[in-house]
């Protein structure tokens, strides 16, 4: 595989609009912005991290595609178009491929839908449809290169890396546009909630007194090339569990097979990762499982947080969300702080949860794991680069 880096970037979530907003609260581990109560559960006191300020109408000509999900994406792109504007008139658009990973697309909009005697018509299909994403993403950026949707649930936007350096390495394109986006919805809510997945309050991940998740909604999207950037996609592999439909293996097996194979994709040693994402859903089988996968991987040393007590579980966008947040530890050398009780369960392997001021090192190698329904995990590795290695895109 040919090097590939993250030469821009654009965020949404709870914490904020851009990515200064959502550095500010992440470092800080705000958690103001995860609110009580949901339109769809409107009597639980679970936190949900909602994007709750105002998001762009779509351009009259891309009125089809109008959902909330594509409104999302397109508070992010116009983040990034005018990078992607240079970038097709120097490669051209048929050279600039999109590749999205979402688990809800417009399925908002098919709720709003139900009953209605429209409810078949063509413009509520192409919001639905799961390639819809992608394929919005690349009418308002005006790409013409390959796109391509992942929809695997919670590990979509970070198998989305995989593919899109893929399109890289074989010479399909010269550069890619990345990430996830995924929106709140009936379904989702009331499927968690109907798992009993749903924490009580605010999540609490690998504390004694956890309880379930707390969800969230966001948009995370990367301009990806070969040309030196801040960032380099180092290490990313994928592995499946086939074990339960939506609980994971008890032993962690598939997260520790991910895990060693991002390791063995970036060509280092476990001992070189600085900070480590952790998946960190706060439900009892997931956290005990990844905590048992990490320690056998990385050990007990490794500085290490959940970021979802501050944005909730962002589901299809949480791989590509959760990757921004490594990639501004490695450029702002700071750690995100792992929000909680305090209550360490001891019952499980332990980890070395990131506090405030616990940098130990400085930081060069990041880790993000997403795991996922039905056992689909995946691992990324970044690896900071240099604004002073960075090519102008």
């Amino acid at each position: 595989m040919s090097d590939v880096y993250l030469n821009q970037m654009g965020l949404i979530c709870a914490l904020g609009n851009g990515t200064e907003a959502v550095a500010a609260g992440l470092f800080a581990g705000d958690t103001a912005q995860m609110r009580v109560g949901s339109p769809w559960l409107p009597d639980s006191q679970s936190r949900f991290g909602a994007v709750d300020f105002p998001l762009p109408a779509l351009p009259r000509k891309l009125e089809i595609f109008d959902c909330r999900n594509n409104r999302l994406a397109l508070a992010v792109l116009q983040q990034i178009d005018t990078v992607v504007a240079r970038l097709r008139e120097r490669l051209g658009a048929d050279r600039i491929g999109v590749v999205m990973g979402t688990s809800t697309s417009g399925i908002g909009s098919g709720e709003a839908r139900l009953g209605r005697d429209d409810a078949g018509s063509y413009s509520y299909r192409r919001q639905q449809q799961m390639a819809g994403l992608a394929g919005f993403c690349a009418r308002y950026l005006q790409l013409q290169g390959p796109q391509l949707t992942v929809s695997t649930a919670c590990s979509s936007s970070a198998n989305a890396f995989a593919s899109a350096r893929r399109l890289l390495s074989l010479g399909d394109c010269d550069a890619v546009v990345v990430g996830g986006v995924d929106t709140l919805c009936g379904m989702t809510v009331a499927g968690f909630h109907s798992l009993s997945a749903l924490s009580a309050g605010h999540t609490q991940p690998f504390s004694a007194n956890r309880d379930g998740i707390n969800l969230g909604e966001a948009g995370a999207l990367f301009v990806m090339t070969r040309e030196p950037g801040p960032v380099r996609l180092c290490g990313v592999a994928a592995s499946s569990d086939a074990h339960h439909m939506s609980a994971p293996h008890p032993d962690g097996r598939g997260a520790e097979a991910c895990m060693r194979g991002a390791l063995t994709d970036a060509g280092l040693d476990a001992s070189a990762i600085d900070y480590l994402n952790l998946h960190g859903t706060g439900t009892p089988h997931n956290d005990a499982m990844e905590a048992a996968a990490v320690a056998r991987v990385l050990g007990d040393a490794v500085a290490c947080s959940s970021t979802k007590p501050v944005t909730g579980h962002t589901l299809g966008a949480a791989g590509a969300l959760e990757a921004a947040f490594c990639w501004l530890a490695l450029t702002r050398g700071q750690l995100p702080p792992h929000r909680y009780d305090g209550d360490y369960d001891g019952l499980i392997a332990p980890l070395q949860l990131c506090g405030e001021n616990t940098m130990q090192r400085p930081l060069r190698y990041a880790m993000s794991n997403s795991f996922a329904f039905g056992g689909s995990n995946c691992s990324v590795v970044l690896e900071k680069w240099g604004e002073s290695n960075a090519a102008s895109v």
